[in-house]
């Protein structure tokens, strides 16, 4: 008798297979979890594939990727038997994995070893979590969703924290402000949140903020000569710095040379050329005349005379950094310009080698207010409570593989190891895309192809009728695929390239489907017997085409030859001299062909009249299989 262990430790032993012949080979016969287990010890070359694609298979695709462990897109032999062996070393009967049920139950997961027990306690949390804490089974749509096994629990294994995991108001408060800073990763709850390398880098960009500051607050007269107003003074010094730049040294320009005042203040065509148009204070060619009037030794008159277009910013540089410093001056020199000029040089460069940026949106007093709280050690033992449940979480996902395997692996080792569900009336192997309907035949074994010019160049061995289809579906958006389909009943006559047809994939949806390219064998006894002559009437009636076409094209030149004539000279073209010697020696020809022509249908005519009476159809019979015989012996 055999017991479980057996079963799981099939090794024990040399195992014994059984076979059934379909196909023209023997195939190993799969029906228990001992063969399965034991697929280590059958040698590859007895297995129906040793490979096969992840994707364009009747099989959910998540169980073919979880097996596919090094990601190549292909299913190979260490693969499966990895597969086959992990899900049979956690359930307690082997048998199970025949089922191909949709469901597990709980107690068929081994809880005698470390893994089944993690397995079960993981199966078990994600029933609680979805209200099914009475369920005895757990399928794939529970496992599926991790965003709803999560929704009710605050800690889950990822690392990641949203606000609602924190206990108080304040640490909610800091796993926001990360947040707003710094963006957000999703939580296995779909909520966003933060990680610990999210968190470490906020806080060293907080302090970074907070020692730039601190530099400034040392040296307050060199880095914040305005105070606290310094940012708005500087921004009104920086917009019109290189105006006043421009006209204080278009001041000196003229001192050093008085004929230089005339060209460097506007010439009078300048001001012609705009006296047509409509103007406006702010227009790009006022906007660029000088500042003010230039003259040796000027003030600048922060009042009148001013260029229109830069009397609002004046105005405002007036307000922000003349009347701090001067008093309430109508004017400047370029003594005053320089020396703020320098004083804003510190502040310049202050601003520019800002650090912590990042989190400058929160105000210099919350980041210190932070960086003087425990809220960083906080939020890191947060993060630490979470990624300890990363172990018992992590197996929910192989609770989900465990699952599928259970569901999907034996169906696909019926369509791997061997062909089993193929030959198997009434069933389909998982390589069978669906069903085509055309010409009023229904084809089952019908494939999917990528590459249509790759397959036909090995397929055409097959010696079957391939027909390569495109199949579109209209639906949100427009789908395509290529599909192969044998044809193995009637024949090829209405079959060609064009032909439409319909194509119903294993989910029931139907395919608009067009021949684009075939593969033509004949498809039965009686077809092949057809095709010689089938193939010589067609080579027959291709040659009368291309001669009528010639002659048909011959025509058509010479007409167009002869109404170009007409049409330049007004008279019709001469009908070509009649050569007698050409005409002599095509008759000739003919005759020789007719000749020899005649001498063979009369030789053969004379020899099968020679014969008896008995040998005459067995003559025709020997006649006939001479011809049809090479083509019948290959179908």
């Amino acid at each position: 008798m055999t017991n479980d262990a057996d079963k799981k430790n099939p090794s024990r032993h040399p195992h014994k297979w059984r076979f059934f012949r379909s196909g023209g080979f023997d195939q190993v016969r799969l029906e228990s979890g001992a063969d399965l287990l034991a697929l280590d010890q059958l040698d590859p070359k007895l297995w129906a594939a040793l490979s096969c694609p992840t994707h364009r298979l009747h099989m959910d695709d998540k169980t073919m990727e979880l097996m596919d462990t090094d990601r190549d897109g292909r299913i190979r032999v260490p693969e499966i038997l990895a597969a086959v062996q992990w899900a049979g070393s956690v359930l307690k009967n082997p048998d199970y994995l025949t089922a191909r049920a949709s469901s597990l139950p709980l107690s068929a997961i081994d809880d005698s070893t470390s893994e089944g027990k993690q397995l079960l306690a993981s199966a078990k949390r994600i029933l609680l979590n979805l209200g099914k804490q009475d369920s005895p089974v757990i399928t794939t749509a529970d496992t599926a969703d991790t965003e709803r096994i999560f929704s009710a629990t605050r800690f889950n294994g990822d690392g990641i924290v949203p606000p609602g995991s924190a206990d108080d108001r304040e640490t909610r408060a800091i796993i926001e402000n990360v947040m707003t800073c710094l963006g957000s990763v999703q939580d296995r709850n779909g909520a966003p949140g933060i990680s610990q390398e999210m968190l470490d880098k906020f806080f060293t960009e907080a302090r970074a903020y907070s020692e730039w500051w601190s530099k400034a607050e040392r040296d307050p007269d060199n880095f914040l000569p305005f105070g606290d107003d310094t940012g708005e003074a500087a921004a009104a010094f920086e917009a019109v710095k290189a105006k006043v730049d421009d006209y204080f040294t278009r001041c000196r320009l003229a001192e050093f040379d008085p004929r230089a005042a005339g060209p460097l203040n506007p010439a009078p065509e300048q001001y012609h050329a705009l006296a047509p148009k409509e103007l406006s204070a702010t227009a790009d060619e006022i906007a660029s005349f000088p500042l003010a009037h230039v003259a040796p030794d000027k003030v600048l008159s922060l009042e009148d005379g001013v260029n229109p277009a830069w009397a609002e910013l004046i105005g405002r540089f007036r307000t922000e950094v003349v009347t701090p410093l001067f008093g309430n001056t109508a004017s400047i020199n370029a003594g005053q310009w320089a020396s703020r000029s320098a004083g804003f040089a510190a502040h310049e460069t202050w601003i520019n080698n800002k650090e912590g940026a990042v989190v400058e949106s929160l105000g210099l007093e919350r980041i210190r207010q932070l960086l003087a709280s425990d809220g960083e050690a906080t939020v890191t033992a947060l993060i630490a409570k979470d990624k300890a449940l990363e172990s018992e979480v992590d197996a929910i996902a192989s609770v989900d593989k465990l699952i599928r395997y259970h569901r999907d692996l034996f169906t696909l080792l019926n369509s791997f190891v061997s062909f089993r569900d193929f030959y198997t009336p009434g069933v389909k192997a998982i390589f069978q895309a669906g069903t085509l309907y055309l010409d009023g035949r229904s084809c089952q074994l019908c494939l999917q192809v990528d590459d249509v010019d790759k397959h036909a160049s090995l397929a055409t061995l097959s010696r079957a009728y391939l027909a390569y289809c495109e199949c579109i579906r209209k639906g949100d958006a427009e789908e395509k695929m290529k599909i192969v389909a044998a044809f193995t009943d009637g024949d090829a006559d209405n079959l060609m390239v064009g032909r439409n047809g319909l194509f119903y994939d294993r989910d029931g949806r139907d395919w608009h489907a067009t021949i684009i390219k075939t593969l033509e064998h004949p498809i039965s006894i009686q077809e092949a017997f057809w095709s010689p002559y089938k193939r010589l009437g067609r080579i027959v009636g291709e040659q009368v085409e291309k001669w009528a076409a010639a002659r048909e094209k011959e025509v058509q030149a010479k007409t167009a030859e002869g109404i170009a004539v007409a049409a330049e000279t007004g008279k019709p073209l001469a009908a070509p001299p009649f050569d007698v010697a050409k005409f002599a020696g095509i008759f000739a020809a003919i005759g020789l062909a007719i000749g020899a022509i005649g001498t063979a249908i009369a030789a053969l005519v004379t020899g099968f009249l020679t014969l008896s009476w008995w040998q005459m159809p067995v003559a025709l019979i020997g006649m006939v299989f001479a011809i049809s015989g090479p083509s019948m012996i290959i179908a």
